[in-house]
């Protein structure tokens, strides 16, 4: 699932290509969304104008003018890409928006887990996000998320895949930022001091960093709103590595099951 470093790369690549633009024509495709589409939507879209594109977390917002909205998850699969009209679309490209200088805007999943949606007001944004984000971690206040760890039982695994403590990091980078900070992906929270909880806000900062500067990472099917894809794959340090060897310490990386989610760490760096 693409993460906050992935979203952030998509957001990136689009706004140049965007920003500006007119909404022309709008084709939607036959199969069904996880969030299903409206066919009211095309009608109130056609004509507007894109005056930003921004991202919340792992959730991209266009702003349009006349004020409305569109909101775009990416899911597991999405793809939210701009190409011209002679690139063949490709199978599960779901919307196309045709815009004012020929070029299209397109979603594509494969998997159908992500969305797209249109709001009449920012006020009505704001509810929808607020209800699912917390902060952002570039801008995380230290005591709110001391006390959304020092408060808790559950694994920090479990905290950090929860959106609503911090919003945008996803398994990949969850796994990183505990490497990083030398935390043990089973330490429950209300085992932390507010020490380890700076550490650990600090390498999420850095390992978001660190991504997004790579275009974020490429698994499988993830690639920027240009179509070029991501290269933190590459400088990973635990996850996916099981059985290679730590880049610190030479001891071979373990895989556990965490929160429902497979977990990799180094059992000499991050002890319990």
């Amino acid at each position: 699932m693409p993460e906050l470093p992935e979203v952030e790369t998509v957001v990136r690549d689009l706004r140049p290509l965007l920003t500006g633009r007119r909404l022309t024509v709008i084709h939607v495709g036959k199969a069904k969304l996880r969030r299903p589409w409206k066919a009211a939507w095309g009608k109130k879209l056609t004509g507007s104008t894109i005056s930003s594109i921004r991202r919340r977390g792992k959730w991209i917002i266009l702003d349009l003018d006349p004020a409305a909205h569109l909101i775009v998850h990416l899911g597991m699969t999405g793809q939210f890409t701009v190409n011209t009209v002679n690139v063949p679309t490709p199978d599960h490209t779901h919307l196309v928006f045709t815009l004012d200088d020929g070029n299209e805007l397109r979603f594509r999943d494969v998997r159908r887990f992500g969305s797209v949606e249109w709001f009449a007001h920012a006020d009505d944004v704001n509810h929808f996000l607020g209800e699912r984000l917390g902060p952002e971690p570039f801008d995380m206040p230290a005591k709110q998320f001391h006390e959304s760890l020092m408060s808790s039982k559950r694994t920090l695994k479990a905290l950090l895949l929860d959106q609503t403590v911090v919003a945008g990091v996803g398994n990949i980078y969850a796994d990183e930022a505990l490497f990083r900070a030398g935390l043990h992906p089973e330490c429950r929270g209300n085992a932390m001091t507010a020490k380890d909880c700076d550490r650990l806000r600090l390498a999420i900062v850095v390992v978001l960093t660190k991504a997004i500067e790579s275009r974020g990472s490429t698994i499988r099917d993830y690639i920027g709103g240009s179509g070029l894809r991501g290269g933190f794959q590459d400088e990973f340090t635990v996850y996916g590595r099981t059985g290679e060897p730590c880049v610190k310490c030479n001891t071979p990386i373990e895989r556990i099951r965490v929160a429902g989610r497979s977990s990799h760490y180094c059992p000499q760096c991050q002890q319990r």
